[in-house]
């Protein structure tokens, strides 16, 4: 999803504004994961199965001003969007734990208002039906954006926030999802040039390092 990240480029204040009180948070006993919180949940769980949810699919969609990128460099993170269906991980929250896995989803997720908070209908291993909550990119936002993939690609091979690369937030939701045998065409385009620009540049340092 987004990656701890921060996108909308609205100034930090912003972040507490775009929190809903705890009484008003959904709850739920899934969560649906698409992108960073397949390999990173941060929260206890009970049970991770692959699942799909029908009506939306993964995208490089929100900008990211701030773990994936600056203001002046905005990398791009993954947003639920409209249309199609997307596979990814479903999480059953660990009882007990709940309300702290939701708040801690909360504050990860909704500062600066560039997802939506629902529940969706998710189909899991063994066509078992589940209600799960999931962040869905908010169209109107001002972080959201439909770039090319020519664009998406160079912002993912040179852009760097205060997590890290651009890059390896990419490549790590592609290969947990390749791992678990899942094929996502939008990742799985990406994947591949990302990692041909990464052994360039290994390539390009190592050679520099032996005339220096």
């Amino acid at each position: 999803m987004s990656d701890f990240a921060r996108p909308d480029p609205s100034p930090d204040s912003d972040r507490h504004s775009a929190l809903r009180p705890r009484e008003g948070r959904i709850q739920a006993d899934w969560v649906f994961a698409y992108g960073s919180l397949i390999w990173n949940p941060g929260f206890e769980f009970s049970e991770a199965a692959l699942a799909r949810v029908n009506g939306y699919h993964r995208f490089f969609c929100i900008q990211s001003m701030s773990y994936r990128g600056t203001p002046e460099q905005p990398g791009v993170v993954l947003g639920l969007d409209r249309g199609g269906a997307c596979i990814g991980m479903a999480f059953r929250l660990k009882s007990g734990s709940q309300q702290d896995a939701i708040d801690s989803l909360y504050e990860r997720e909704m500062g600066g208002g560039v997802y939506v908070p629902r529940v969706v209908t998710v189909t899991v291993q063994g066509n078992r039906r589940e209600q799960a909550l999931a962040f869905i990119a908010n169209q109107c936002s001002p972080a959201y954006a439909r770039l090319s993939e020519t664009e998406i690609l160079r912002r993912l091979s040179s852009c760097r926030g205060q997590r890290g690369p651009n890059r390896e937030y990419a490549l790590r939701t592609w290969q947990s999802l390749s791992e678990r045998g899942v094929h996502c065409p939008h990742l799985s385009r990406l994947g591949p040039l990302l990692l041909a620009a990464e052994a360039a540049e290994a390539t390009q340092t190592g050679q520099s390092m032996a005339l220096g």
